[in-house]
C-alpha cells in the first residue's frame, strides 16, 4: 500500500466497482495517514478542499476546524507521535483517518477498509478511533501480530479509554499507550460500529494462533507470500532466503474455518483460480493497482515502470536490509530511486519524518526515540548498534518522495509478477490502465471471488 499510493481516490474507484457475484474492496493505506493529510492539506487546490468537505460532517467540529486552520494553505511543522502524544497530534491524526475513510465512502454504498502496519503502533488508537467514527468497514494490519487490536474496538464501542501496549527497547515489558476520547471532546459518544478485522499472515501457524487468541473478533485471513510488495515476513530459520518452513500449508487454513485471502503475485485471472483451488474465497491484489492511474504514485515513476515493465527490464529484488524494520523489503530497481546505490551512497543520511522510529529506554529509565535511518553518529549516540544502520533506507522520505509528497529520492516497491498483468492491460509501453480495467482482467473468465 505504501504511503498514500493505495489513496482514498484509488480504494473509492475499486469498492464502487463491486457487483454481486465479483465483489470488490477498496483499501485506503493508512499508513502516515496524519502527516499525508497534513501535506495536502497545506499544498491547497483539489485534494485539499476535497479533504476540507469530508470532515464537513466529523462529530466534533472544534477538532476539524483547528486542524484546516492550522494546516490550510499554511506551512506548519506536523509534530511526530511519543509514547505521550499531543492533543493536536491525536486530533490531526483522528480528522485524517476519518477523512480518508469518508472521501474512500464517496459515491458507492459499498464497504471500504483501511491498512496499517502493526509495527507503526503509536499512531493505533486515534487512527482507528478516526476510522470507527467515519463507519469505516475494514481494518487490516501486517507487520507484527496484532493481538491488542480487537481490545480497542470494544474500548471504543463502550465509550472507555483506549489502550495499547508499544514495545521499548530494553525494557522488561511494553509502554502501555491510552487514549480517551472524553479527553479531547468530552462525555458525548458518537454511535459506531466496530470494523470487520483482516490480519494479514505469512503463515498458517500464526493464523491458528490468532484465531485462539482473539476469537470471535477476526472476519478471516489475508495471506501473504514472499511475492507481494512491500514488507515480507522473515524467512523462518533467519536466513536470507525463503524455503520449505516458509510454505503455507493450507489444509490447516481450511481447518480454522474462517475465510481466507491469497495476496503475494495472484493478479490475474489463473492466479484467482488457484487461489479457489486453494480454498481461498478470493485474493488481495496491490502492485497492480499501484501502477493504476487512480493510484496516487508519482505520474512520471508509473509511466517509467510500466514501460520497463513492458519491454522485460524492470526487475524486483527482495532487500534484507533497507527497511529500518528489519523486515525484508521487494525493491523495484528503476532509475533515480533508491534501488541505486550511488544514489543512495550520496544521499545525505536524515530521519525527519519519525514514522518508523522506535521508543527505547536509557540507561536512567527515561524514554528517547530512534530509527535505523538516522544518521549513524546520531543512532549510535542513542545506544543503537551501528550495525542496525548499514543499507538501511529512510523509507519514510522514500515512500513520501514515491506518492510526491515531498521532494525526497522516492523508492517504489512492487511485487514479483508485474510483467504477467501489464503485457495483459497494455498494448505499447506508453499506454496506461485503469484500477476498473485492471478489476475487469482479473475477473476475466473468473467464477465468484474478492479483489484489493
Amino acid at each position: 500500500m505504501g504511503v498514500n499510493i493505495s489513496n482514498s481516490y484509488l480504494a473509492r474507484t475499486v469498492s464502487g466497482h463491486s457487483k454481486p457475484g465479483k465483489e470488490t474492496l477498496g483499501t485506503v493505506s493508512g499508513t502516515a495517514a496524519e502527516r499525508v493529510v497534513a501535506r495536502i492539506l497545506q499544498w491547497g487546490w483539489d485534494e485539499a478542499d476535497a479533504v476540507i468537505h469530508a470532515l464537513d460532517d466529523f462529530p466534533h467540529p472544534d477538532a476539524s476546524a483547528g486542524v484546516i486552520k492550522k494546516y490550510h494553505n499554511k506551512i506548519a511543522n506536523i509534530p511526530f507521535f511519543t509514547l505521550n502524544p499531543s492533543r493536536e497530534l491525536l486530533e490531526l491524526t483522528i480528522c485524517a483517518n476519518y477523512a480518508l475513510v469518508k472521501l474512500a465512502q464517496q459515491w458507492h454504498k459499498n464497504s471500504v477498509s483501511v491498512n496499517y502496519l502493526e509495527k507503526i503502533s503509536m499512531p493505533h488508537l486515534a487512527s482507528i478511533y478516526g476510522v470507527m467514527l467515519a463507519g469505516g468497514d475494514y481494518i487490516t494490519m501486517w507487520a507484527g501480530i496484532p493481538i491488542g487490536i480487537p481490545a480497542i474496538f470494544q474500548d471504543f464501542l463502550e465509550g472507555k479509554e483506549g489502550k495499547y501496549t508499544i514495545p521499548v527497547s530494553g525494557s522488561k515489558g511494553g509502554y502501555t499507550m491510552r487514549f480517551n476520547p472524553k479527553d479531547l471532546f468530552g462525555d458525548k459518544t458518537p454511535d459506531m460500529k466496530a470494523p470487520h478485522f483482516l490480519p494479514i499472515v505469512s503463515t498458517d501457524t500464526l493464523a491458528t494462533i490468532l484465531s485462539k487468541k482473539i476469537p470471535g473478533w477476526i472476519t478471516g485471513f489475508i495471506v501473504e507470500t514472499p511475492q507481494a510488495g512491500g514488507h515480507n515476513a522473515p524467512p523462518r530459520g533467519g536466513k536470507s532466503e525463503y524455503g520449505e518452513r516458509d510454505t503455507i500449508n493450507f489444509d490447516r487454513m481450511r481447518d480454522i474455518w474462517l475465510p481466507y485471502w491469497l495476496a503475494g503475485s495472484y493478479a490475474s485471472p489463473e492466479w484467482l483460480k488457484k487461489a479457489h483451488n486453494l480454498g481461498a474465497v478470493g485474493i488481495q491484489a496491490g502492485s497492480i493497482f499501484a501502477l493504476s492511474e487512480e493510484s496516487g504514485m508519482r505520474p512520471d515513476l508509473r509511466t517509467k515502470i510500466l514501460e520497463m515493465a513492458y519491454n522485460g527490464e524492470l526487475t524486483v529484488a527482495t532487500d534484507w536490509h533497507a527497511s529500518p524494520t528489519g523486515f525484508p523489503f521487494k525493491v523495484a530497481q528503476v532509475p533515480w530511486t533508491l534501488s541505486d546505490d550511488t544514489l543512495y551512497t550520496t544521499r545525505t543520511r536524515m530521519c525527519n519524518e519519525w514514522v518508523l522510529r522506535v521508543a527505547f529506554e536509557r540507561q536512567d529509565g527515561t524514554i528517547g526515540y530512534r530509527c535505523p535511518g538516522e544518521p549513524t553518529a546520531v543512532y549510535k549516540i542513542k545506544w543503537g548498534d551501528s550495525d542496525d544502520t548499514h543499507g538501511v533506507k529512510c523509507l519514510c522520505n522514500g515512500l513520501m518522495g514515491t506518492a510526491g509528497l515531498k521532494d525526497e529520492i522516492p523508492i517504489v516497491t512492487l511485487g514479483d509478477t508485474v510483467r504477467e498483468f501489464v503485457m495483459a492491460l497494455l498494448s505499447e509501453p506508453d499506454d496506461s490502465y485503469s484500477a476498473c480495467q485492471a478489476i475487469d482482467y482479473i475477473f476475466w473468465n473468473s467464477s465468484p471471488a474478492s479483489s484489493q
